[in-house]
């Protein structure tokens, strides 16, 4: 009785294992979604169909079964291409008032809205005659 279920829980860990692995393909086009196609107009390498992407696909396949990481792939096509290679700006220098900008843009509204609600507050109650005591 202990061999059957024991063969069954094997079989699904090895099918679990199978499912989980992630194919040469998929981290091709996870690379891929990561760079902006040079001759394209808003399309990213995976999208798009051009000679250069089906090229550029080709050489982030062969790096990665080089060993290299999707970093070190980017950082290759960044020497290319340059930074607007990039799907998305790195954070850092300039780029960094992209992912910092809207967060501090809105904590200072807040700021500045408590600012003015306090005083608008204080000016009603300082006018307000049936405020005082009397």
């Amino acid at each position: 009785m202990i061999r059957p279920a024991a063969a069954v829980l094997l079989a699904c860990l090895c099918l679990a294992a199978g499912a989980a692995a992630e194919t040469l393909d998929d981290r091709v086009y996870g690379v891929a979604r990561r760079l902006m196609c040079p001759v394209c107009v808003g399309q990213t390498v995976a999208e798009s169909d051009s000679a250069l992407a089906r090229e550029m696909k080709a050489i982030i396949r062969q790096k990665l079964e080089a060993g290299e990481s999707p970093d070190q792939i980017l950082d290759y096509f960044v020497g290319q291409f340059g930074e607007r290679v990039l799907a998305e700006p790195r954070a850092g220098g300039a780029a960094l008032l992209l992912y910092a900008g809207p967060p501090l843009a809105l904590i200072i509204g807040v700021g500045i809205a408590a600012v003015y609600i306090r005083r608008w507050r204080r000016s009603g109650a300082a006018a307000d005659p049936s405020s005082k005591g009397a």
